[in-house]
């Protein structure tokens, strides 16, 4: 039989699921390890005797960046298109909701 294959399965499946569970020694001891996986988007929580007391999450600077930087360039993008002329919105928006 190919238990094994069935435990990495159903272990992977629950590791992306919910936020593994990490020791405060060895968080302290793999931190670099984790900080790479954090940087990939994981998630741990942060055990201290068998309870948890945090989570070491992604940090959301790097997504408001993300997102101002985003609307920026959709800013220019509108000011540097020249408008189109002769178009009729409305009936381009009828026609779509027809």
């Amino acid at each position: 039989m190919c238990f094994g294959l069935v435990y990495k399965l159903v272990y992977t499946e629950l590791e992306n699921a919910m936020n593994p569970e990490i020791g405060s020694y060895e968080a302290k001891t793999k931190l670099p390890e984790l900080l790479r996986g954090v940087r990939a988007g994981k998630r741990y929580t942060i055990t201290l005797r068998g309870e948890p007391v945090a989570d070491l999450v992604p940090a959301e600077g790097g997504k408001q960046a993300d997102v101002v930087a985003a609307v920026e360039a959709m800013r220019q993008f509108m000011r540097a298109a020249p408008p189109v002329k002769g178009v009729d919105l409305k009936a381009l928006i009828d026609e779509g909701r027809a």
